[in-house]
């Protein structure tokens, strides 16, 4: 049986199962620092602590770093980029990058803000859904 996941509009799926990339600087998480949690917004998956998020200056939403198992690092066809997805539902996120020593961490996880979504600390997660 397929999990019936989120709904998601016409973007998001573009990006999310096209394998798309928003526009830069148009996201509504590229410069939002709230405390909390980005889940997966097609299967509510908790990715990325806001305490990971810094601001790259590239146009969209970059984390150093994202919780243990959360994601799926693959070869880009591009054959010059890691794309990653969400370990759970494989969820086009964004793509990894290493050695831009823009953090202690040395990784900028670069992620459309559409294949996410922000649950503010102290509110429930929703239950994931696979």
């Amino acid at each position: 049986m397929t999990p019936k996941y989120n709904e998601l509009t016409s973007e998001e799926a573009r990006v999310i199962e096209g394998k798309g990339t928003e526009a830069p600087f148009t996201g509504e998480y590229d410069d939002f620092y709230v405390p909390g949690t980005f889940i997966c917004r097609r299967c509510n998956l908790p990715l990325f602590s806001s305490q990971a998020k810094f601001d790259a200056h590239c146009g969209w939403p970059a984390f150093d770093d994202s919780f243990s198992g959360a994601l799926v690092r693959l070869p880009d066809p591009d054959g010059m980029r890691t794309e990653i997805e969400c370990a759970n539902c494989h969820a086009h996120l964004g793509h990894e990058f290493i050695g831009e020593y823009l953090t202690d961490k040395n990784v900028r996880e670069c992620v459309n803000s559409v294949s996410i979504k922000f649950v503010k600390e102290g509110d429930e997660l929703p239950e994931v859904i696979k």
